[in-house]
């Protein structure tokens, strides 16, 4: 059964977001204030468009929030979209809500409201919709070269043998490093002081067919099954 992705408002944020979602085989649904973004919407065939208000519960309702997996409010008022967001989870039990937002010292009280993740790019959204709710698998590899380097995004918890861990002390494979620390909305280039924390996603960049004893480093040989 496909995932179901509620994004609402948002132009040209929100007809790039659906479509690399829908090319990841996520269901989409957009809602849009303007009749003339939703027709530059609605220009992508496969995404469900629905005109209106997203801060009317009516509206969402007709959207089928009830039913998603996941809301996104991307709108360019911050006000609104934690309204969207609140109204997704309070009333739609929505499991999972985004929230864009413009002010950034907004954050905290965001994160108090009960939106899970409040971010201040499109770029971030994409992130923690990969980090946080729809990858299922414990490592995503993209080939690279010819398939003769990986490189693969590792998610970390709190249970996993490297979390508060200093990078120099993980013992990883020497034809793999980590080139990337995704942390919420910040992208890390680490260092070997740079400590791993729960919550972390970690991108390697693997040579010689090495992901798997990386990944039993990383997470431990009891919960890596190739």
């Amino acid at each position: 059964m496909k995932r179901s992705v509620l994004l609402v408002g948002g132009r040209s944020k929100a007809k790039a977001l659906a479509q690399s979602l829908l090319q990841k085989g996520y269901q989409v649904t957009a809602v849009n204030a303007a009749l003339e973004d939703c027709q530059k919407l609605a220009e992508n065939g496969k995404l469900s468009v629905i005109h209106g208000d997203g801060t009317k519960p009516y509206v969402l309702e007709d959207a089928g929030a009830g039913r998603m997996d996941m809301a996104i409010a991307l709108t360019p008022r911050d006000e609104d979209n934690l309204v969207i967001c609140q109204l997704c989870k309070k009333r739609f039990q929505v499991k999972k809500t985004v929230a864009l937002l413009s002010d950034p010292q907004k954050t905290e009280f965001f994160y108090k409201m009960g939106i899970d993740s409040v971010v201040c790019a499109i770029s971030a959204v994409t992130s923690i919709i990969e980090q946080q709710a729809f990858v299922e698998e414990m490592a995503k590899a993209i080939p690279i070269g010819a398939g003769r380097v990986q490189m693969l995004e590792i998610p970390i918890t709190a249970s996993d043998p490297v979390t508060g861990k200093q990078v120099w002390e993980i013992d990883l494979p020497k034809e793999v490093i980590i080139g990337c620390i995704l942390r919420g909305d910040r992208n890390l280039v680490p260092r070997g002081d740079t400590r791993i924390l729960a919550g972390d996603v970690l991108v390697l960049i693997s040579g010689s067919n090495r992901e798997a004893a990386a990944v039993r480093a990383l997470k431990g040989d009891s919960k890596w099954r190739s």
